[in-house]
């Protein structure tokens, strides 16, 4: 398929299902605010290189975690049980991201974290939309992420931890806070071991589409 430019001025994107397999949907666009949400109220998202024009992806297979199949490891649950670290969320959500963008990540040179990206988060943070899960221990950010809520799913984005399972305690607080408030689940993006040891499983892109979709039609608060 030929990749498509997108145009400035308007906010539409090609039908993901054209993608190929590797997911590569479109170039070029913006960062704003609208564009964001558009892109993934259609189960695309922006990666590349800081010096590259801006990718959108929709690949395929795709990696969900349902909130029922997370997996907690008994060194994890103990972990948890004892309380080595106080989860909060959203009260440090600029600092999360520029954590997650100072991660050294096999096989990438740079990050996709640029400073656009982290205002338009920001900025989608104000609005409600951006959340950010978090790990402390002894009052210092060790750990955490964050993402998008729209519909009942959450658009997981990036995790860092600075200390070992910082960023799990975090992680399970998180699907544990969407379970209550009626989420369906996670969307993990691309298929990794790590999240897949947490529980999360490869589905086809058609199913993620038709899932994106329902979700779209049970909004829930973060």
């Amino acid at each position: 398929m030929n990749i498509l430019p997108l145009s400035r001025y308007s906010y539409s994107f090609p039908n993901p299902q054209y993608a190929n397999d590797e997911g590569l949907l479109a170039y070029g666009g913006d960062l704003s605010v609208n564009r964001i949400l558009t892109a993934y109220r259609n189960g695309i998202f922006p990666w590349f290189n800081e010096d590259d024009p801006i990718l959108w992806w929709s690949p395929n297979p795709r990696l969900v975690l349902f909130l029922d199949d997370l997996k907690v490891s008994k060194s994890l649950a103990k972990t948890i049980r004892k309380n080595t670290f106080k989860v909060k969320f959203d009260t440090n959500f600029k600092q999360i991201m520029n954590e997650c963008a100072k991660i050294k990540r096999d096989g990438q040179d740079g990050t996709w974290i640029t400073d656009n990206m982290i205002e338009t988060f920001c900025e989608l943070h104000d609005m409600g939309y951006a959340h950010s899960f978090e790990s402390y221990y002894k009052d210092e950010l060790v750990g955490g992420g964050y993402g998008l809520a729209i519909g009942d799913m959450f658009c997981g984005e990036s995790m860092f931890a600075k200390k070992s399972d910082a960023s799990k305690v975090a992680f399970a607080a998180l699907v544990n806070r969407l379970k209550n408030n009626g989420f369906s689940f996670i969307d993990c993006q691309i298929p990794t071991d790590h999240l897949i040891s947490l529980g999360a499983k490869i589905i086809t892109r058609d199913k993620f589409l038709k899932l994106v979709q329902k979700s779209l039609e049970n909004c829930k608060n973060f």
